[in-house]
């Protein structure tokens, strides 16, 4: 089980990873994700590293490892990671990719609530769904072919799990909304009726009562 972290922004172990690599100050850790394609993977609020940096600090991860001067610009402080920074990142990283965590994915909650909605409508919002995520696969092909001329694959093995993610659910939602179409999804007539009368099935109510009796302690 992975263990509570004082920060769990994970820009702060993204921020980890690169001083790992060497010191560098916020500007360039920026410049250096926008360089290696970070943006379409991690959640980047450019504006708040600075901030991210501080805390990272505060908890002893990242300390002051110079200074930079160049030309005539302002001095620019350089960060380098800590030995106790160095453990926690290999350990929150460890975690995540060895841990499955319950992420709750907001897609997932609609697919839990459609009865609510026609069968129609239901089939109809997934084709908007399908085209617009055809679109982004096909964006993130295009990303990956402008990375993949300048960046190894280990720095863009994110990339390509995300676009294997989205043509998997291309795919689902294709087989999904066929079967609403041809009525060969179990439940359909149930889901049908009760929005042609406004009515809970019988069958429904049943499964409700089943669920009930087996866990009366629930209610």
């Amino acid at each position: 089980m992975a263990k509570r972290r004082k920060l769990s922004n994970p820009l702060a172990l993204t921020v980890m990873v690169l001083l790992a690599e060497r010191s560098m100050h916020p500007y360039e850790i920026a410049q250096t994700l926008r360089r290696r394609g970070k943006q379409h993977s991690v959640k980047i609020n450019f504006g708040s590293l600075y901030t991210v940096v501080q805390n990272l600090e505060k908890h002893g991860y990242v300390e002051v490892a110079g200074v930079q001067r160049q030309g005539n610009r302002p001095e620019r402080t350089l960060y380098g990671i800590t030995g106790a920074g160095r453990a926690e990142m290999l350990h929150w990283l460890s975690d995540l990719i060895a841990v499955p965590a319950d992420e709750y994915p907001v897609f997932e909650t609609a697919l839990a609530l459609l009865p609510v909605l026609p069968p129609d409508e239901v089939n109809e919002l997934l084709g908007d769904r399908e085209q617009a995520q055809t679109v982004q696969a096909a964006a993130l092909r295009g990303v990956l072919a402008q990375l993949g001329d300048s960046l190894p694959r280990v720095f863009v093995v994110e990339s390509e799990y995300q676009l294997h993610m989205l043509e998997a659910q291309l795919e689902w939602i294709q087989k999904f909304r066929k079967e609403i179409g041809e009525a060969t999804i179990s439940g359909i007539d149930e889901w049908k009726s009760f929005h042609e009368t406004g009515e809970v099935p019988q069958d429904w109510q049943d499964l409700d009562a089943q669920e009930a009796a087996r866990d009366p302690g629930r209610e």
